[in-house]
């Protein structure tokens, strides 16, 4: 068990979005779900938590009402390797969801993800600080980022 977990707060919806997150993430499950009793306060039988893993990181979500709600000032951050990464995790967020400039997207569950490719931080991270600057540029005109425009950027520095 991880030190620390991730724990998202869900307004009646949580079942639904991590039977979504693990199946739109590789190598995640579901490890437990608890459900509301007669006791309540929720509706008996519906999920009141579960705890599941995205590729290897550990979260729980909790069916706890319209108190909170989230907010782009917490998001998750996804690695991705390649420009066709990118694109499957965007898609999948982007629907029902929204776009938002610069790799930011929030799901049609109100959670905000970051889908970067790593070769962003390969590229920013230069010495030469014209090239940097050239992706960085590049990089505020996208929404969705894309690798061949964000090496074009660099390349042409």
């Amino acid at each position: 068990m991880q030190k620390m977990v991730v724990s998202l707060w869900f307004n009646g919806n949580a079942e639904e979005a991590v039977n979504f997150y693990v199946s739109t993430f590789k190598n995640s499950k579901i490890h437990q779900v608890s459900r509301y009793t007669e006791a309540g306060p929720g509706e008996p039988g519906t999920v009141l938590t579960m705890a599941y893993s995205l590729v290897g990181q550990e979260f729980i979500a909790i069916n706890a009402g319209a108190e909170y709600s989230f907010t782009p000032a917490i998001s998750l951050l996804v690695n991705c390797e390649t420009q066709a990464e990118v694109d499957h995790y965007w898609e999948a967020f982007s629907t029902g969801g929204q776009e938002m400039q610069c790799g930011w997207v929030t799901d049609r569950f109100g959670l905000t993800w970051q889908i970067v490719p790593t070769l962003l931080g390969k590229l920013m991270s230069d010495p030469d600080a014209n090239k940097s600057a050239a992706v960085m540029q590049a990089m505020l005109k996208m929404v969705k980022l894309d690798t061949a425009t964000l090496q074009a950027a660099y390349d042409q520095a």
